[in-house]
Protein backbone atom coordinates (compact mmCIF):
# COMPACT_ATOMS: atom_id res chain seq x y z
CA UNK A 1 0.00 0.00 0.00
CA UNK A 2 0.72 3.00 -0.88
CA UNK A 3 1.59 5.77 2.04
CA UNK A 4 -0.53 9.17 1.79
CA UNK A 5 -0.11 12.56 3.20
CA UNK A 6 -3.27 13.23 5.58
CA UNK A 7 -3.55 15.99 7.74
CA UNK A 8 -6.20 16.30 10.45
CA UNK A 9 -7.67 19.62 11.52
CA UNK A 10 -9.50 19.20 14.97
CA UNK A 11 -9.93 21.09 18.06
CA UNK A 12 -10.66 18.15 20.51
CA UNK A 13 -7.55 16.57 21.44
CA UNK A 14 -8.85 13.13 22.16
CA UNK A 15 -10.62 12.72 18.56
CA UNK A 16 -7.87 13.83 16.81
CA UNK A 17 -5.41 11.30 18.76
CA UNK A 18 -7.82 8.77 17.68
CA UNK A 19 -7.73 9.56 14.38
CA UNK A 20 -4.02 10.20 13.93
CA UNK A 21 -3.52 6.68 15.67
CA UNK A 22 -5.90 4.90 13.09
CA UNK A 23 -4.63 6.68 10.14
CA UNK A 24 -0.80 5.70 10.95
CA UNK A 25 -1.59 2.16 11.73
CA UNK A 26 -3.17 2.09 8.24
CA UNK A 27 0.49 3.45 6.72
CA UNK A 28 -0.06 6.73 6.19
CA UNK A 29 1.39 10.36 7.04
CA UNK A 30 -0.07 11.79 9.28
CA UNK A 31 0.19 15.81 10.28
CA UNK A 32 -2.30 17.34 12.53
CA UNK A 33 -3.23 20.74 13.76
CA UNK A 34 -5.85 21.54 16.43
CA UNK A 35 -6.49 25.54 15.16
CA UNK A 36 -7.81 26.71 12.09
CA UNK A 37 -4.66 29.02 11.09
CA UNK A 38 -2.30 26.48 12.05
CA UNK A 39 -4.08 23.86 10.05
CA UNK A 40 -4.30 26.62 7.05
CA UNK A 41 -0.70 26.96 7.45
CA UNK A 42 -0.18 23.42 7.21
CA UNK A 43 -2.02 23.19 4.61
CA UNK A 44 -0.37 25.57 2.25
CA UNK A 45 2.86 24.75 3.30
CA UNK A 46 2.71 21.12 2.22
CA UNK A 47 -0.39 20.34 0.29
CA UNK A 48 -1.51 16.57 2.17
CA UNK A 49 -3.51 14.08 -0.20
CA UNK A 50 -6.27 14.27 2.05
CA UNK A 51 -7.90 16.88 4.29
CA UNK A 52 -10.08 15.72 7.36
CA UNK A 53 -11.72 19.02 8.43
CA UNK A 54 -13.51 19.98 11.42
CA UNK A 55 -15.93 22.84 10.70
CA UNK A 56 -15.79 24.83 14.07
CA UNK A 57 -12.29 25.40 14.75
CA UNK A 58 -10.93 28.09 16.92
CA UNK A 59 -9.02 31.08 14.63
CA UNK A 60 -10.39 30.43 11.21
CA UNK A 61 -13.20 28.20 10.50
CA UNK A 62 -13.57 25.58 8.53
CA UNK A 63 -15.66 27.08 6.07
CA UNK A 64 -12.58 29.58 5.15
CA UNK A 65 -9.99 27.15 5.04
CA UNK A 66 -12.27 24.77 2.37
CA UNK A 67 -12.61 28.36 0.25
CA UNK A 68 -8.58 29.05 0.62
CA UNK A 69 -7.99 25.40 -0.54
CA UNK A 70 -10.10 25.51 -3.46
CA UNK A 71 -9.21 29.18 -4.73
CA UNK A 72 -5.24 28.20 -4.23
CA UNK A 73 -6.45 25.31 -6.46
CA UNK A 74 -5.48 22.56 -4.36
CA UNK A 75 -7.85 19.36 -5.80
CA UNK A 76 -7.12 17.22 -2.60
CA UNK A 77 -10.37 15.35 -1.05
CA UNK A 78 -11.21 17.45 1.82
CA UNK A 79 -13.92 15.56 4.40
CA UNK A 80 -15.46 17.15 7.19
CA UNK A 81 -16.13 16.33 10.77
CA UNK A 82 -19.55 17.82 11.58
CA UNK A 83 -21.84 17.67 14.46
CA UNK A 84 -25.65 16.05 14.03
CA UNK A 85 -28.08 18.37 13.09
CA UNK A 86 -25.77 20.51 10.88
CA UNK A 87 -27.65 20.08 7.72
CA UNK A 88 -26.95 23.77 6.76
CA UNK A 89 -23.39 23.95 8.04
CA UNK A 90 -23.01 20.99 5.56
CA UNK A 91 -24.25 22.32 2.20
CA UNK A 92 -22.40 25.63 3.06
CA UNK A 93 -19.13 23.54 3.51
CA UNK A 94 -20.06 21.17 0.12
CA UNK A 95 -20.76 24.08 -2.03
CA UNK A 96 -17.15 25.60 -0.71
CA UNK A 97 -15.72 22.99 -1.92
CA UNK A 98 -15.52 20.22 0.64
CA UNK A 99 -16.34 16.77 -0.76
CA UNK A 100 -18.18 14.75 1.25
CA UNK A 101 -18.67 14.65 5.44
CA UNK A 102 -18.92 12.66 8.24
CA UNK A 103 -21.54 13.75 11.52
CA UNK A 104 -20.10 13.08 15.07
CA UNK A 105 -19.73 10.63 16.46
CA UNK A 106 -18.93 8.42 13.85
CA UNK A 107 -17.66 4.61 12.65
CA UNK A 108 -13.46 5.08 12.61
CA UNK A 109 -13.95 1.76 10.04
CA UNK A 110 -16.29 3.94 8.44
CA UNK A 111 -14.40 6.95 8.05
CA UNK A 112 -11.09 4.49 7.70
CA UNK A 113 -12.99 2.79 4.18
CA UNK A 114 -14.47 6.15 2.82
CA UNK A 115 -10.99 7.79 3.12
CA UNK A 116 -9.44 4.87 1.66
CA UNK A 117 -11.95 5.34 -1.68
CA UNK A 118 -11.42 8.51 -2.16
CA UNK A 119 -7.07 7.75 -2.10
CA UNK A 120 -7.88 5.01 -4.89
CA UNK A 121 -9.76 6.91 -6.95
CA UNK A 122 -6.91 10.22 -7.16
CA UNK A 123 -5.14 10.18 -10.65
CA UNK A 124 -5.88 11.77 -13.97
CA UNK A 125 -9.62 11.65 -15.38
CA UNK A 126 -10.35 8.69 -17.32
CA UNK A 127 -12.14 7.75 -21.00
CA UNK A 128 -14.44 5.34 -19.68
CA UNK A 129 -15.87 4.59 -16.18
CA UNK A 130 -17.44 1.23 -14.77
CA UNK A 131 -19.88 0.67 -11.93
CA UNK A 132 -21.77 -2.46 -11.26
CA UNK A 133 -22.43 -4.07 -15.08
CA UNK A 134 -22.08 -0.38 -16.23
CA UNK A 135 -19.78 1.08 -18.36
CA UNK A 136 -20.25 4.53 -18.86
CA UNK A 137 -18.15 5.57 -22.30
CA UNK A 138 -17.49 9.69 -22.26
CA UNK A 139 -16.26 9.52 -25.67
CA UNK A 140 -19.06 7.82 -27.39
CA UNK A 141 -21.53 9.70 -25.23
CA UNK A 142 -23.09 6.16 -24.29
CA UNK A 143 -24.17 3.62 -21.27
CA UNK A 144 -23.79 0.21 -22.02
CA UNK A 145 -25.22 -2.51 -19.53
CA UNK A 146 -23.23 -6.03 -20.10
CA UNK A 147 -22.44 -4.66 -23.85
CA UNK A 148 -25.82 -4.08 -24.72
CA UNK A 149 -26.65 0.09 -25.40
CA UNK A 150 -28.66 2.24 -22.97
CA UNK A 151 -30.60 4.53 -24.43
CA UNK A 152 -29.90 8.05 -22.05
CA UNK A 153 -31.55 11.26 -22.70
CA UNK A 154 -28.87 14.10 -23.31
CA UNK A 155 -29.40 15.40 -19.22
CA UNK A 156 -29.36 11.74 -18.04
CA UNK A 157 -26.12 11.45 -19.86
CA UNK A 158 -24.77 14.53 -17.89
CA UNK A 159 -26.17 14.34 -14.85
CA UNK A 160 -24.63 10.08 -14.70
CA UNK A 161 -21.00 11.91 -15.87
CA UNK A 162 -21.21 14.34 -12.97
CA UNK A 163 -22.01 11.71 -10.54
CA UNK A 164 -19.43 8.97 -11.90
CA UNK A 165 -16.36 11.01 -11.88
CA UNK A 166 -17.42 12.34 -8.54
CA UNK A 167 -18.02 9.09 -7.18
CA UNK A 168 -18.20 8.81 -3.17
CA UNK A 169 -18.81 12.55 -2.95
CA UNK A 170 -21.66 14.35 -1.06
CA UNK A 171 -23.50 16.68 -4.02
CA UNK A 172 -25.58 19.41 -3.12
CA UNK A 173 -28.44 19.67 -5.32
CA UNK A 174 -27.67 23.50 -6.49
CA UNK A 175 -24.43 21.73 -7.33
CA UNK A 176 -26.05 19.54 -9.78
CA UNK A 177 -28.02 22.40 -11.26
CA UNK A 178 -25.22 24.19 -12.07
CA UNK A 179 -23.17 21.44 -13.73
CA UNK A 180 -26.08 19.79 -15.84
CA UNK A 181 -28.43 22.93 -16.48
CA UNK A 182 -26.25 25.47 -16.23
CA UNK A 183 -28.12 28.91 -17.51
CA UNK A 184 -31.68 27.27 -18.13
CA UNK A 185 -34.14 29.64 -16.76
CA UNK A 186 -37.16 27.86 -15.33
CA UNK A 187 -35.17 24.93 -13.31
CA UNK A 188 -35.86 23.82 -9.51
CA UNK A 189 -34.14 21.34 -7.06
CA UNK A 190 -37.17 19.45 -8.53
CA UNK A 191 -35.97 19.12 -11.98
CA UNK A 192 -32.80 17.70 -10.41
CA UNK A 193 -35.44 15.18 -8.29
CA UNK A 194 -37.40 14.43 -11.54
CA UNK A 195 -34.10 13.18 -13.50
CA UNK A 196 -32.59 11.25 -11.21
CA UNK A 197 -35.39 8.98 -10.96
CA UNK A 198 -35.38 8.60 -14.28
CA UNK A 199 -31.86 7.48 -14.30
CA UNK A 200 -32.25 4.94 -11.81
CA UNK A 201 -35.35 4.23 -13.39
CA UNK A 202 -32.77 3.02 -16.16
CA UNK A 203 -29.53 1.40 -14.26
CA UNK A 204 -31.16 0.32 -10.48
CA UNK A 205 -32.38 -2.62 -10.53
CA UNK A 206 -34.79 -1.55 -7.79
CA UNK A 207 -34.99 2.15 -8.18
CA UNK A 208 -36.59 2.37 -4.72
CA UNK A 209 -33.98 0.83 -3.47
CA UNK A 210 -31.26 2.22 -5.11
CA UNK A 211 -27.28 0.79 -4.86
CA UNK A 212 -25.92 3.53 -6.98
CA UNK A 213 -27.78 7.15 -6.41
CA UNK A 214 -28.31 7.49 -2.58
CA UNK A 215 -30.08 10.13 -1.67
CA UNK A 216 -28.36 12.30 0.99
CA UNK A 217 -31.71 13.60 3.43
CA UNK A 218 -31.65 17.24 3.04
CA UNK A 219 -28.56 17.44 1.20
CA UNK A 220 -28.61 15.99 -2.47
CA UNK A 221 -27.27 12.90 -3.64
CA UNK A 222 -23.90 10.85 -3.31
CA UNK A 223 -22.87 8.52 -6.26
CA UNK A 224 -21.61 5.05 -4.61
CA UNK A 225 -19.79 2.74 -7.30
CA UNK A 226 -19.55 -0.38 -5.34
CA UNK A 227 -15.60 0.38 -5.50
CA UNK A 228 -15.57 -0.50 -9.23
CA UNK A 229 -13.67 2.63 -10.74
Amino acid sequence: MIARKILIVEDDPVLLRGLKDNFEAQGHVVRTARDGQKGLDALLQEPPDLLLLDLMLPKVNGYEICRTARARELDMPIIMLTAKGQEDDIVRGLELGADDYVTKPFSIRELLARVKAFLRRQGPESETYEFGDYRLDLAAHKLFRKGVEIELTAKEFRLLEFFVKRAGRALTRDSILTAVWGDEVIVTDRSVDRCVTTLRGKIERDPRNPQFIQTIRDIGYRFEDAGNH
